[in-house]
């Protein structure tokens, strides 16, 4: 029996890797790629949105702008730094050219940038969406001029600072917006006051495609051996405690979403642009934006966009774009948190996190910091496995007597109600001998969410991308790229297996034996911290086992059993 839960022990965790290595999100249909667009020239209106979020703009016909009132006469960029970003402001549109992470790199060592340099034409961060085309085209395309003679450069790493653009049309159309940043955290207020003569006008927020390209590239390029377990971009709300996601293309299909939501928007495996307790009743819309660079070599990239709208002009909307940092989450609100994807067991992974982060405050390597941790997760659960272990080795040496017993009632068929008299006999050697069969399976069932939360954890956890550990693994979120700690990995669990009390059913010892096989295989594309906690794992399980098997001896020796 403890065998077979072993086996399903096992192959749970078979079924949640092959899941993320084999099931990745559908294609897009084809033809559902947007085509790439050319750049707006200088001085000329861009096309613009005026349809649900993910129309390309070069799929909008542009309308034509009434000679301005008020406007710029050139396109600039104006820059305001906080000690954790440098958002890039155009003052075509009035809106987001680039926010750069200064804490988190590229794989080139560049900085972060949530905003996709190439997405197909697809229209910036904090674009409009109006009822009318020609309010929409002028909003997005003029030229704003900014307010209080703002310089290029803003400074915002002491205090908080606000950068206001203001556009007027010959038509009547008057659009001000305003983007207000603090000195630390990832947080930015966006105000967009649109009138027309008096009347005010109420504009949807355009949140074009996110968030930037290293995991992009990498969710769309669906390599088994591209050397992430990468959780692909996707739209999602946070209503009444729980957040709903749509992943890639499920994105498109799921309709407007309306609601009074906390928090709303899209997110990535380590990236979230979300707007911060909205006021009031919203519609949110989001639209898979798959795309593939012209260009020979090129990798797709898999974006989502979201469009949020109000039932009435919102005033101030908190955005927070940034890092799925549990501490930068929780600042905002421990609800926020939820937008991480631990999964069943979130209440174990975040505690987990915890200690993980207590370890790392005291050895200052991620990598050595999650062998301490697993040392100490298994040095609490010891005590269940040496119980599970002495309960296996009971059962062990019971088995001739057990298979004596089914061998006098193996005549009978299994409908013979003779048949409970086997049972009560097989109670009775069990009460005898002191043995329980549910004794060596407990133990083992209440240490597995345990072990599900840590790999949800260290899945999940940004802590990882970039943490070098040592020698060749220079990033713990990345594949073992000379494969060393899969296959170590795998040599342990089949050593592991080994040293398992025997069975005396055949096909359940071949399958246990192959399951290391698979396993390395389902490892070797795996982020090497994984794969470490793993390994490690198997260690102690290995040490514990020849431990437990010295103090409690070698199996006894049952006399026949006359049948």
């Amino acid at each position: 029996m403890e065998r077979r839960v072993l086996l399903a022990i096992s192959l749970s965790f078979l079924v949640l890797f092959a899941y993320q290595s084999f099931f990745p999100p559908p294609d897009p249909a084809p033809g559902s790629t947007p085509a790439t667009s050319a750049p707006a020239q200088a001085g000329q209106p861009a096309a613009s949105p005026s349809a649900p979020a993910g129309t390309p703009a070069s799929q909008v016909a542009s309308a034509p702008v009434a000679a301005p009132l008020r406007a710029d006469t050139e396109e600039r960029e104006y820059v305001v730094e906080t000690t954790s970003v440098r958002a890039v402001f155009t003052n075509r549109g009035a809106r987001l050219k680039h926010w750069e992470l200064k804490q988190y790199r590229e794989l080139s060592g560049a900085p972060v940038d949530l905003v996709p340099a190439e997405t197909g034409g697809q229209p910036l961060p904090f674009s409009l969406l109006l009822d009318a085309a020609t309010d929409t085209a002028a909003a997005n395309g003029a030229l704003y001029v900014v307010e209080n003679n703002a310089p290029a450069r803003i400074d915002a790493s002491s205090s908080p600072a606000a950068i206001t653009f203001a556009y007027e049309g010959a038509d009547g159309l008057a659009v001000r917006k305003r983007f207000t940043l603090q000195p630390a955290g990832f947080e930015v207020s966006f105000l967009a006051d649109v009138k027309r003569g008096g009347t005010v006008l109420n504009p949807r927020i355009v949140w074009g495609p996110g968030l930037g390209e290293e995991i992009a590239r990498t969710a769309g390029s669906g390599g088994f051996f591209s050397g992430n377990y990468v959780y692909p971009a996707a739209g999602f709300v946070h209503l009444n405690g729980s957040v709903e996601r749509f992943a890639g293309a499920k994105a498109s299909s799921a309709g407007v979403q309306q609601g009074a939501f906390r928090y709303a928007g899209v997110t990535d495996h380590y990236f979230v642009a979300s707007t911060l307790e909205a006021p009031g009743n919203q519609r949110v819309e989001f639209a898979h934006l798959p795309y593939t660079p012209a260009g020979e070599g090129q990798v797709a990239r898999q974006f989502v966009s979201f469009t949020i709208g109000f039932d009435q002009a919102p005033g101030d909307v908190r955005f927070f774009v940034g890092p799925k940092q549990f501490d930068a989450l929780s600042a905002v609100s421990p609800e926020f948190t939820k937008v991480i994807d631990f999964g069943m067991f979130a209440f174990l992974a975040v505690p987990l996190r915890g200690a993980l982060e207590w370890v790392h405050g005291f050895v200052g390597n991620y990598g050595w910091s999650i062998i301490v941790l697993t040392l100490l997760i298994n040095l609490v659960m010891a005590p269940l496995r040496h119980k599970s272990v002495v309960s296996m080795r009971k059962m062990q040496e019971l088995q001739p007597q057990l298979k004596a017993i089914q061998d006098r009632y193996s005549h009978l068929k299994m409908t013979d109600p003779a048949r409970g008299k086997m049972n009560e006999e097989v109670m009775a050697l069990y009460k005898s001998k002191g043995a329980n069969p549910a004794s060596g399976c407990l133990p083992m069932l209440l240490t597995l969410p345990v072990l599900f939360a840590f790999y949800s954890l260290l899945s999940q956890a940004i802590e990882m991308r970039g943490a070098p550990f040592a020698g060749w693994i220079t990033d713990l979120s990345q594949r073992d790229p000379y494969y060393i700690t899969p296959l170590l990995m795998g040599a342990t669990m089949f050593w592991q297996q080994r040293l398992q009390p025997g069975t005396g059913d055949p096909v359940q010892q071949k399958v246990l034996m192959f399951m290391p096989v698979m396993f390395t295989a389902m490892f070797l594309p795996a982020p090497s911290g994984l794969v470490v906690y793993w390994f490690v794992s198997n260690l102690w399980a290995i040490g514990q086992q020849y431990f437990t098997n010295w103090m409690i001896g070698p199996p006894k020796a049952v006399a026949g059993v006359k049948r």
